[in-house]
């Protein structure tokens, strides 16, 4: 297990430069009942793009995996319509995670979460990067966060990023269907049981 270091400054910040900013109330009215997902970062909004089947399969399989968990434990399971909200640095940011557990009843906004205890993206080839550079970064930020998992939608690997008691960033690796991952606030889950229905590498 490669231990990580905790980086000091976030990638949720004030952009070189802006267009046009808009403030979070007006960008929270206009996501309210809006036809497409929108994530905020700084003032500047930036539309979401579809997922592919491969993506769905997956994010189906988390909900079956781990809400029964989560729930077991008292905690919330949210799948990918739940907002995330950051302010770092006096900068706010909204995202939008595949997946997230939750578990501090006093984090109950309707619109948003801001103490999540695990965080789940599912990696595609446009995402991939940014998942892996700049939501690490800022979400490794959150006071209580435990675990960050990404899942590869090309094979059966996972990624999972821990903090441990010292505050520690620590990463594990998985590619074999057999591996079982015990997920901060989730438990023990099969690797096999988040790509069941699908024939990839």
């Amino acid at each position: 297990m490669a231990a990580i270091p905790k980086f000091d400054e976030p990638v949720c910040e004030e952009p070189a430069f802006r267009l046009t900013s808009i403030g979070v109330e007006d960008y929270l009215a206009a996501e309210d009942g809006a036809g497409f997902r929108s994530e905020y970062i700084a003032g500047q909004v930036f539309a979401m793009t579809g997922a592919s089947a491969t993506h769905n399969i997956i994010c189906v399989n988390l909900a079956l995996a781990l809400a029964p968990h989560a729930r077991a434990g008292g905690c919330q399971f949210f799948l990918n319509d739940m907002k995330l909200r950051l302010s770092l640095r006096g900068i706010d940011c909204f995202y939008y995670p595949d997946a997230m557990i939750c578990c501090d009843p006093a984090d109950d906004h309707p619109l948003y979460r801001e103490r999540p205890c695990l965080l789940v993206e599912v990696l595609s080839e446009s995402t991939a990067r940014i998942d892996r550079r700049e939501k690490y970064l800022s979400y490794t930020q959150i006071a209580g966060l435990r675990g960050y998992l990404l899942l590869d939608q090309d094979a059966a690997r996972a990624q999972l990023h821990r903090c441990d008691d010292d505050g520690l960033w620590q990463q594990q690796s998985f590619d074999d269907p057999a591996a079982v991952l015990d997920l901060p606030c989730a438990g023990a889950v099969p690797l096999a049981e988040l790509y069941a229905g699908l024939h990839i590498g």
